[in-house]
């Protein structure tokens, strides 16, 4: 068996990880995975997205995005549609026949507060990675945190 020591008691760990969602603001992100899963009544389909920030200060930092692709609700359909469409031009893709062709595909997110949960994050907007963007895309706009339902504004 190797022999290794270790003094977790006066290790100093850097680079903690941030708990909690990630501030309003637009980001470089990459797919690293995707899904078609079944809702969970049965009655239609989505995408689910895992994407990571590639760069800035929460580089490494995970989102998710559902897009409902087939649900009842036209509303929400046409919503994730029209999402999966924005993901899709921003990976200089016409069509799609795989959402593995959205994998490792540097794209920009903006990312905004969960309306029925301010602990969670959720995607408003896909676009395309350009060379007039510069590293300031990627650094979330200065906000602050929201306001829950219940407290006084």
């Amino acid at each position: 068996m190797p022999s290794f020591n270790f003094d977790a008691a006066n290790h100093v760990a850097t680079n903690l990880p941030t708990l909690g969602p990630l501030q309003k603001g637009m980001y470089e992100v990459m797919v690293v995975a995707s899904d078609l899963k079944r809702t969970q009544a049965g009655t239609g389909e989505f995408i689910e997205l895992t994407l990571q920030v590639v760069s800035g200060q929460h580089a490494g930092r995970r989102l998710w995005d559902r897009l409902n692709v087939r649900n009842p609700s036209k509303q929400a359909e046409d919503i994730a549609l029209r999402n999966l469409q924005a993901l899709c031009l921003a990976c200089h893709l016409e069509t799609m026949t795989d959402t593995e062709q959205l994998h490792d595909i540097p794209v920009l997110a903006q990312v905004d507060f969960d309306r029925k949960d301010a602990t969670r994050n959720r995607i408003v907007f896909y676009g395309a990675v350009s060379s007039a963007v510069n590293n300031a895309a990627t650094i979330p706009a200065a906000s602050k945190p929201p306001t829950r339902p219940w407290e006084r504004r």
